[in-house]
């Protein structure tokens, strides 16, 4: 397979002095599509733990409103790769995040765990579903990004190698995957969203099960779903990958920046920075963003 001019540009770059811009292509030329279903396996990941499902249902911004959370999470988780987090839009962004977290009991090893599926479950994704596995330039980059993204969230503990943070997310998955109602809960009206932008409702539950094919058998236990059986697997890892093999025959020729695509179903007009986020927060007198844009 020839290589793109975007792989020979990653593999001349250096995977921690220029970790930034190695992510960026890989997101924003190599697999826009594939990174986007890889951020979503990592969050919907994390449900299988109690302790974040049960806080994520406490609130009940699922339930409500599962689209807008699902459009904020994706803005702000975007904005900060697009623009870094040292000024600008990434850094109001990272701060945005910080606060809505700062008013909920988030306890260090479950904020570790997230910051781990950014990195590993991305992997576990392209590595399998895209046209091409990840190279080690790549890999490692996604780890230094994610790793200073964590110190400005300050998290504590940060590994301070890939191999550790990997010995870390697969120890925590052992530990804390148990079923819980829950889990179940929050990953079904995941599930719902997810179904019901190409599908109608009354058709969600006979295609459920080829959501669960591309999930690992100890997630799906922790879920309380059922194996969905080879078939329904290997059918959905030939579409996914036929669907990456085909975007990447013609060459990108200009980044894919999903914050400015403007096709976000809570903003079809565009955003503000004051509009992302639980809405009680945000018309909170005590937000420091409440007058701000």
């Amino acid at each position: 397979m020839l290589k793109s001019k975007t792989l020979r540009k990653i593999e001349s770059l250096h995977p921690k002095n220029d970790a930034w811009e190695i992510v960026r292509l890989s997101m924003h030329y190599e697999f826009p599509w594939d990174y986007n279903r890889a951020s979503e396996y990592a969050l919907y990941k994390t449900y299988a733990v109690p302790s974040i499902s049960k806080l994520l249902h406490a609130t009940k911004e699922f339930e409500k409103n599962p689209q807008k959370r699902y459009d904020d999470t994706d803005l702000l988780l975007s904005l900060i790769i697009e623009n870094g987090i040292t000024q600008g839009k990434g850094k109001d962004a990272l701060e945005r995040m910080n606060w809505i977290h700062s008013n909920y009991k988030i306890s260090n090893d479950d904020y570790l765990y997230i910051l781990s599926t950014f990195i590993f479950d991305i992997y576990y994704w392209l590595n399998k579903y895209a046209y091409r596995k990840l190279i080690h330039n790549e890999e490692l980059a996604g780890f230094y990004v994610w790793q200073e993204i964590g110190k400005k969230m300050h998290i504590q503990h940060i590994p301070e190698t890939i191999e550790e943070f990997r010995r870390y997310h697969d120890n925590y998955e052992r530990m804390h995957f148990k079923y819980e109602t829950s889990n179940a809960i929050i990953s079904k009206v995941t599930e719902n969203l997810m179904l019901s932008w190409y599908l109608p409702e009354i058709s969600f539950d006979m295609f459920r099960p080829y959501l669960h094919a591309v999930m690992e058998p100890h997630l799906l236990k922790a879920l309380g779903r059922n194996e969905p059986g080879f078939l329904k697997r290997n059918i959905v890892a030939k579409a996914l990958k036929t669907r990456s093999k085909l975007e990447s025959i013609i060459p990108r020729k200009h980044p894919f920046i999903r914050s400015i695509n403007n096709f976000y179903k809570s903003y079809p007009n565009g955003f503000l920075m004051n509009d992302l986020g639980p809405q009680k927060l945000m018309t909170s007198p005590t937000c420091p963003f409440h007058k701000n844009n």
